[in-house]
């Protein structure tokens, strides 16, 4: 993969507030840094992980404290250079997911588009030769277009009684236009994927395909502070067995990727600037292939707070503040390869997700079981933080934590 600095950033990168995470080969262990014109900023002094900083009352007064500071720097370049060469090396600084103790949550269905996706997923079996005639078939039931249905509402709880005594009624549909939407755990923590890394298909699945998202990062009291993009690496045939197998659909190594950076909210880049984000979706393949999409995310059929409060409140915490996927509008069904085939990755997809605002998250599609296990988890964080919590303090810090 060949990543730039000028694609990783955000056009307005020198007005935005863009915190991520660096592999420190010198003390062997992760370092949240803060993006400064062509350097990264240490800001482990400040808070030794992404997840205490976002949970601080003033990130942003932290943030700028550390960019003024004598905190240690790496060149961003030579960094971007190190991720795009890196296969799980340790010996150079490169790029990591931008969030660390975070729990990776997501929300499914939140489209039209994708709820039709999905029941025809159901239809299927997980058989994608069945896609195309099966489509055609919900569509007619559904009645055409219901861009704009309210879910909950009283008019989608119609549309539900129509294709109960149709026959077509899916639990897809119950999460897609009913009063509560999908809320599922996507990945353990510390276990995301960044920019520059592989994502991993696994060799059980012969139908699956990215997904595009805008992806909220919460603190543990429920506040939106930022967001960054998203992969949710589905396994559409799997899930179409069974929405029982959601689990073994979304959560395997390498199947959710995040970043390149966090986006923090500033005047420069607001709550409502992320509603109206377009995100574009690129797949080339080493046969020559090219998939484009796009994800509107102002069409989203609920608004991020009604996504949030699904998943935070008196019924569910985060310590140490949470990351919800939205959810993609994109549903790829051109066929790739023969006729009625529709669209599966191929090993050597490259996947391309950016905005102008947050930048592009850049993986590149392996096999799962080749992928280099996961062996850095909250164990190993917890024993680097105890290590170098007291060593790396910044002077006149000490103890501020």
């Amino acid at each position: 993969m060949n990543l730039s600095v000028s694609a990783l950033l955000p056009d307005d990168a020198a007005a935005a507030l863009l915190v991520g995470r660096l592999w420190d080969p010198e003390t062997a262990g992760p370092r949240p840094v803060l993006v400064d014109g062509d350097t990264l900023v240490d800001l482990f002094g400040y808070a030794a992980t992404v997840s205490e900083l976002l949970n601080g009352d003033q990130p942003a007064a932290l943030l700028e404290e550390a960019r003024s500071s004598n905190a240690r720097r790496w060149n961003l370049a030579e960094a971007v250079h190190a991720t795009s060469e890196n296969t799980g090396s340790i010996e150079t600084p490169h790029l990591l997911a931008p969030v660390d103790l975070q729990a990776v949550k997501a929300c499914g269905v939140t489209f039209v588009d994708s709820m039709v996706e999905r029941v025809i997923e159901e239809r299927c079996g997980g058989d994608f030769t069945l896609a195309e005639q099966m489509r055609a078939q919900v569509l007619e039931a559904l009645g055409g277009n219901l861009a704009g249905l309210r879910p909950g509402s009283p008019e989608a709880a119609r549309v539900k009684d129509v294709l109960v005594r149709e026959g077509f009624w899916s639990q897809y549909l119950e999460v897609g236009i009913g009063p509560d939407p999908e809320v599922f755990t996507k990945a353990p923590v510390l276990s995301a994927v960044g920019t520059g890394s592989h994502i991993g298909v696994p060799s059980f699945s012969s139908w699956n395909n990215p997904e595009p998202e805008l992806v909220l990062v919460v603190d543990n009291q429920g506040r939106i502070r930022g967001c960054t993009l998203g992969n949710d690496v589905n396994l559409r045939d799997v899930e179409g067995r069974s929405a029982l197998l959601l689990g073994m659909a979304k959560d395997n190594n390498g199947s959710a990727a995040l970043g390149p950076f966090v986006r923090l909210f500033n005047d420069s880049y607001t709550l409502d600037d992320a509603r109206q984000e377009t995100i574009q979706l690129t797949v080339r393949g080493t046969d020559g292939y090219t998939l484009n999409g796009t994800n509107s995310v102002q069409r989203l059929s609920r608004p991020f707070e009604e996504l949030v409060r699904a998943a935070y409140g008196r019924h569910h915490q985060y310590p140490d503040g949470f990351v919800l996927f939205t959810g993609t509008l994109f549903a790829p069904n051109e066929d790739r390869d023969a006729a009625g085939m529709g669209f599966t990755h191929k090993f050597g997809d490259v996947v391309e997700i950016g905005s102008p605002r947050l930048g592009t998250l850049t993986n590149m599609v392996a096999p799962t079981e080749d992928l280099q296990p996961w062996s850095f988890g909250i164990g190993s964080l917890l024993r680097y933080l105890l290590a170098h919590s007291r060593a790396d303090e910044p002077s006149g810090r000490a103890g501020a934590r």
